[in-house]
């Protein structure tokens, strides 16, 4: 076994002997909002939200984009299990506002390794086994933080599937201090109505 594999399911065993009555949450969250944000590892919604298990949906994607995916996510969220307000939540330092579409696509034709970055930009390590296939996805990255946020809430605002009496707040969480800052413009744009 890796030691990833042995710490997650040793951390896995010391959080099964503390459990306790978990296993009773009701699967509509109790505090019935969701989050849309990115999977950055340095963002613990949990913490910066306030989360309890069982306290609210938290959807993640690179960028905490309002891919077709997320919004499904948040659709179910809201029908079947009856969230009554949203955040989309990006954050500074993205590691999305490094690169862009035909630069993912780029790497990807020259190989399927893991790649790295400098000064001068994105390099492949290797060359050889990669796949054009990603010359055809919208990476979804970011060029304005700022935008993107607007961008997204509007896009899940415009959604045919979302009611218009859902609230869509949009922030951008500060890696440097653990702020929440609105962006006030997303809001507006995802007021109820």
């Amino acid at each position: 076994m890796s030691k990833i594999l042995d710490d997650v399911l040793s951390a896995n065993s010391d959080y099964v002997a503390g459990f306790g009555n978990k296993g009773e949450l009701p699967m509509p969250p109790g505090r019935q909002f969701a989050i849309l944000t990115c999977m950055d590892a340095r963002l613990d919604p949990a913490k910066y939200a306030g989360l309890a298990e069982g306290d609210a949906h938290v959807i993640r994607n690179a960028g905490g984009r309002a891919s077709d995916d997320a919004i499904r996510s948040l659709v179910i969220s809201y029908k079947l299990l009856g969230t009554r307000e949203w955040f989309v939540i990006h954050h500074t330092d993205c590691g999305m506002e490094t690169f862009t579409s035909d630069i993912m696509g780029d790497l990807l034709t020259g190989s399927l390794k893991t790649s790295s970055v400098d000064a001068s930009g994105w390099h492949d390590c290797c060359e050889g086994g990669g796949t054009t296939d990603g010359k055809y996805i919208n990476w979804l990255t970011i060029s304005d933080n700022e935008k993107s946020v607007v961008e997204d809430v509007q896009r899940i605002r415009n959604s045919p599937m979302v009611p218009s009496d859902i609230p869509i707040y949009g922030y951008i969480y500060d890696c440097k201090s653990g702020k929440l800052i609105e962006v006030t413009e997303a809001t507006a744009a995802g007021k109820a109505a």
